[in-house]
């Protein structure tokens, strides 16, 4: 496995609940765990990010943690199927935050699509997933 050059570490409250929610219902893989501290390296489709039980080691935060986590940042993941892990979601009882919306995002002369849901984790962490729905001219 190779390891992406920027890999978010998530603090969780609740880690058994979130190793279902992002595995079971978002499709995540567990690359590797471990017990103490609870922990799990995961990913997806070329993503990674990590999820680590929440504790009292002020070393490692700005300060408490409190729901929402991740207060001012949306985590954006790519994916081949939006309307896969909608019926998940939904099957599971998890809302959207903002249903499946097109985006089109500048670069140059060139406009980028993007079929997009955001959806909050247990812990409220936004994600932002996003499948790509091929390009066009910028007028």
């Amino acid at each position: 496995m190779q390891f992406n050059h920027l890999i978010p570490e998530l603090y969780v409250s609740d880690y058994k609940k979130s190793l279902h929610y992002y595995v079971d219902i978002l499709g995540f893989k567990i690359e590797y765990e471990r017990k103490n501290p609870l922990f799990a390296f995961l990913s997806y489709q070329g993503s990674q990010l990590m999820i680590q039980q929440e504790d009292k080691d002020e070393e490692w935060h700005n300060g408490k943690p409190e729901y929402p986590f991740g207060r001012g940042l949306n985590f954006q993941i790519e994916t081949d199927n939006i309307q896969l892990l909608v019926e998940s979601l939904a099957n599971s009882n998890y809302p959207l935050k903002r249903g499946a919306k097109d985006s089109w995002y500048r670069e140059d002369n060139l406009l980028h699509g993007c079929r997009e849901i955001l959806v909050m984790d247990p812990d409220g962490y936004l994600l932002r997933f996003s499948q790509g729905i091929g390009t066009k001219p910028a007028q």
